[in-house]
């Protein structure tokens, strides 16, 4: 009998134990924000701040609403937009930037015809070709 109480009460102090431990919860939480309210598009890398005109070319644009780039745009995977990267800041743009909260100058919106890409992006970010 005393072999057996041993064990017995080594297993319910483990029993003990356990029912004690609390219970530890994973959480992961990763919050993006808003997307910025910019007159002509807003760069595709973080912090996401807002594009000049002439950034993107027309294909990101939806009439006049700018249909997206960054993590708010959830188009076709197959998305191809042409984008001028001579007005991002990393590439040493240092010209007029719009405000959040400013509405589009009709005057400033690049037409098909016009606009001079020089890299393709598929609307998160990355780079998928040069336009020739």
């Amino acid at each position: 009998m005393r072999g057996f109480k041993l064990p017995a009460l080594v297993m319910a102090t483990a029993v003990c134990f356990m029912a004690t431990a609390p219970a530890a919860e994973a959480q992961v939480s990763i919050n993006i924000g808003l997307a910025p309210d910019c007159p002509y598009g807003y760069y595709d890398v973080a912090p996401y701040g807002c594009a000049p005109s002439g950034y993107y070319g027309p294909e990101w644009f939806n009439g006049d609403v700018f249909i997206g780039a960054g993590p708010w745009f959830h188009g076709s995977r197959r998305f191809r937009g042409n984008v001028d990267n001579t007005f991002h800041p990393a590439h040493g743009y240092t010209g007029a930037m719009p405000n959040r909260g400013e509405k589009a100058e009709p005057a400033k919106r690049v037409s098909a015809g016009s606009f001079k890409g020089n890299e393709q992006r598929d609307g998160r970010g990355h780079a998928i070709g040069k336009k020739h």
